[in-house]
């Protein structure tokens, strides 16, 4: 009934938002234990395989993607919720039994595989229960359940050096794998729960795999969405792996102080970031169609000036402040995606293009890294971090200069 359905979408957005942190805690977690690991997997010790556990994930997860999203439009989003949950959480904990490098490998690609059914799945999800007035907001703040994650991520070598790190990853897959079992009893496809008509589009029919790919590539408003979503992955995904190695490079303090620094002030922004973001854009939206695309907008605006105080500032308040600002505007531009979307493709095949819209951004992300991996041995990291700020404004002018929805939710 109604009343159920209107109390319910805020409890799904709890329930994923649960998801949505321990999907990007136990993709992070390897990346700090790698000097516990490598005492009894002497291949760790190598840089080049370390960055092929890394590599792995990346590719398999970019590649199965759209596969996900494709899934999440055809079947059950519930039991992909689950199946994903359960499938990555178990793979966490026979991490914990690995003693060779290649069964690390290995569990790493079939993470990247079981990950990348959940964003696609989870954001249409939480965008068909929530319409004009709480989208933005809703998947707002399941986005902080993501910084959330990363920001737990970084202690796996603390807890590692408490206990464990064979102890470390049994519990995180452990605590996973009971989670899965409490979605199967709460979480809820959106056709389970009463509602309106005009309210959330039928999604009984599915169209072939093949008209949705005719549908979505001679859609204009898509490619512009999709540019505009890879463009500032790459400014996202430099700054989440190398805004420590700027921290340390540019005030000159250990790698020991400038992670947590850094880590901290982006989670914290970003969580400020989204709920603003969040928040506006429902309002603006209501007296604006565009209201969506304008706050995304500002979201970027502020990310350009931070972009050049990042990778020029030498002072602990230029680039703390820098840091910061990066997060209040990638939070605001990361709450409305998905609602952006949801203006120009219709529901029944939303999943399917972001998860091609999730490929391009890992995609993006995997070649920004190994540029800037180059840019840091050569000593311009700062500068070609600066430059970056060029690519945002390109994709700013192109959002507001050719996509122009006609409504807040696109219907058939």
């Amino acid at each position: 009934m109604m009343k159920g359905r209107k109390y319910y979408k805020w409890v799904l957005v709890i329930l994923l938002w649960v998801v949505a942190l321990l999907n990007y805690m136990d993709r992070q977690i390897l990346s700090t234990m790698r000097l516990n690991m490598q005492v009894d997997i002497p291949e760790l010790q190598s840089a080049a395989n370390f960055g092929y556990l890394m590599a792995v994930f990346l590719w398999v997860y970019g590649f199965m993607s759209p596969l996900g999203g494709i899934a999440a439009d055809k079947f059950s989003k519930k039991w992909l919720i689950v199946g994903s949950l359960f499938v990555w959480s178990g793979v966490t904990f026979g991490m914990g039994y690995a003693t060779t490098f290649h069964q690390v490998y290995w569990l790493r690609a079939i993470m990247g595989l079981s990950e990348a059914l959940y964003i696609p799945a989870g954001l249409s999800l939480i965008a068909e229960f929530h319409q004009k007035k709480t989208r933005s907001l809703a998947i707002g703040i399941h986005m902080t359940g993501i910084y959330f994650g990363q920001a737990l991520g970084g202690f796996g070598a603390t807890i590692s050096n408490i206990f464990s790190w064979h102890f470390t990853f049994h519990y995180l897959g452990m605590a996973g794998i009971l989670y899965s079992l409490v979605l199967v009893f709460f979480l809820k496809d959106s056709s389970s729960i009463s509602h309106k008509k005009e309210e959330t589009p039928q999604l009984e029919t599915k169209p072939a795999i093949t008209k949705v790919f005719a549908l979505l590539f001679t859609n204009i408003s898509f490619w512009i969405i999709l540019f505009y979503f890879a463009i500032p992955s790459l400014p996202g995904w430099a700054t989440k792996n190398w805004l420590p190695t700027l921290f340390a490079e540019n005030l000159n303090i250990p790698m020991s102080k400038a992670g947590p620094l850094s880590t901290i002030a982006l989670a914290a922004s970003s969580f400020l970031g989204v709920i603003t973001g969040g928040i506006l854009s429902d309002r603006w939206v209501q007296k604006n169609v565009r209201g969506r695309i304008y706050t995304s907008v500002m979201g970027l605006a502020l990310i350009i000036p931070s972009l050049a105080l990042i990778g020029f500032g030498h002072t602990l308040f230029h680039t703390v402040a820098a840091a910061i600002c990066f997060g209040i505007g990638w939070g605001m531009y990361d709450a409305n995606n998905m609602p952006i979307l949801c203006q120009v493709v219709s529901a029944k095949y939303r999943a399917t293009a972001y998860g091609i819209m999730n490929m391009v951004g890992v995609f993006s992300g995997a070649i920004i890294t190994d540029w800037l991996g180059r840019s840091s041995d050569e000593g311009h990291l700062g500068k070609d971090f600066g430059m970056l700020t060029f690519i945002v404004l390109a994709a700013m002018i192109i959002m507001l200069a050719f996509l122009k929805p006609r409504t807040n939710d696109y219907t058939d």
